[in-house]
Parts: C-alpha cells; structure tokens; sequence
C-alpha cells in the first residue's frame, strides 16, 4: 500500500511548476487530488489528466484563494468527490517585483491576499475536515527570500514571512485535534516564469551548484504529510541547496 493510500489533498496553485509537482507527487503516493488554479484551467486539467494517466484519481477546482466563498467551493468540491479531507498543501502565490517607490496598496494586497488571506481561509475552511482525518497536515510554501531578503519584493516578502508565523501558530491551534502544520521554504527551483528571472536569483549561489528541481519540492511535501512526519509540526524546512543556512 502506498503511503497515502485513502488520503485526499487540496493543492493550491497547483497548474504548473511546484504546485503541478506538488499534486502528482501526492497521487503518486496514493492520495486523491483536488488540482487547483485560479484562471488557468487548461494547465490544472492537463495535471487532472497527468494524474489519471499514472493510474491516480483528481479533480480541477477553479477558485481564487483570496475569495472566502470560492474557497469555500473549493473545499466543498473535494469533499462532495471523495468524502473527506486530509491535507492541505497553501502553494497559491503571486511574486511581482517592483520597488517601494512604485508599490501602491492595491499592489501589496494583490500579492499578500494570495499568499497569506488565502492560506489562512484555506486552512480554516478544511479545518472540520482535517480534525476529523485523524492525520490532516497542511504544509505551506514559504520562500528563501522571506528569511534572507530581496530587492523589490517587500509584498512578496511580507507575506511569505507571515507564512512562517501562521504556520507556528496554527500548529499550536490544530496540535490537539492531531493536525500537523509544516511550512516548506523552496531556495532557487528551476520553474517556467511569465516574466524576468527575479534580481535574487540571479545573485544567489548554491553549494549544490545547480537550481533545484519542483520535485525536489515536491519530495518535502510528501513526506510532511505521510505517516513518517506525524511528530514534526510548526516547522519550516529549507530546501535550497544550501543556498541559505539559517
């Protein structure tokens, strides 16, 4: 039996790179999947359809995770499907650079309302799940730059180092109800961006020297939330190559 057998997961922001690695690394463990995105339904569906090819089961749940009511569907859809809730992976996330100077207050909540509101709403929507899982685990993803800083990325930033905190603290909430919360802080991953490669990673050395891979990610998360990681809670694990020794 597969180490997740019986288990399903929400995974947030999961169309394409960490997040698609994220989902069918939990599949492939034996967990079904809700595959989540925001707009881009034709990647969260190829991943549906990735799933199903390696014998796996999931569905594609459109919601914006800074909506407390598309949230909401979204959770409702995953246990309307497969009848429970064990994990929740918060991987959603939007990272813009731009310099204090140019960052509105629209710019700032743009990011940390993904981020951080949609962490927490996730969690606290699963909760009544998790509790009754008898082994529910969210994981969070973090970021290297929260711990180290970077240059035009103080809403990204803000809101990845408000991961880490709300990691700790509803690791104390949920402890009682048997509910593992870890935080998982990828370093530079090699990923498919829309935009320009962010000034940090650029600055950034490796003592692997290489970029790390999503499924290296991937590989993290899946052990965070199987049965092998049930003493580990209120973590954040660093997985950059040693790019960052805290």
């Amino acid at each position: 039996m597969k180490e997740l057998e019986g288990r399903v997961a929400i995974v947030t922001g999961a169309g394409k790179n960490i997040g698609r690695a994220i989902a069918l690394a939990l599949a492939e463990g034996g967990a079904k999947v809700a595959v989540n995105g925001r707009s881009d339904r034709s990647s969260v569906e190829a991943v549906v359809a990735e799933i199903a090819a390696r014998g796996g089961e999931a569905i594609a749940v459109m919601a914006d995770v800074s909506d407390e009511a598309a949230v909401a569907r979204l959770v409702a859809a995953a246990v309307d499907r497969f009848c429970r809730l064990d994990i929740v992976v918060n991987n959603a996330a939007v990272r813009p650079e731009k310099p204090l100077s140019a960052l509105t207050y629209a710019d700032f909540r743009a990011v940390t309302s993904v981020i951080l509101d949609g962490a927490f709403l996730t969690a606290r929507a699963a909760l009544p799940h998790l509790e009754r899982s008898g082994s529910g685990a969210i994981v969070n993803i973090g970021g290297m730059s929260a711990h180290t800083g970077a240059k035009g990325r103080a809403h990204v930033i803000a809101a990845k180092a408000g991961l880490v905190g709300l990691t700790k603290g509803l690791a104390h909430d949920l402890a009682s109800a048997g509910v593992t919360v870890n935080l998982v802080a990828p370093g530079i991953i090699a990923t498919t961006r829309d935009g320009p490669v962010p000034q940090h990673h650029m600055l950034a050395k490796t003592l692997a020297g290489r970029q790390g891979k999503p499924e290296e990610i991937a590989a993290a998360v899946r052990f965070l939330v199987g049965p092998g990681a049930r003493y580990v809670t209120g973590q954040t694990l660093h997985v950059n190559g040693g790019t960052y020794l805290p």
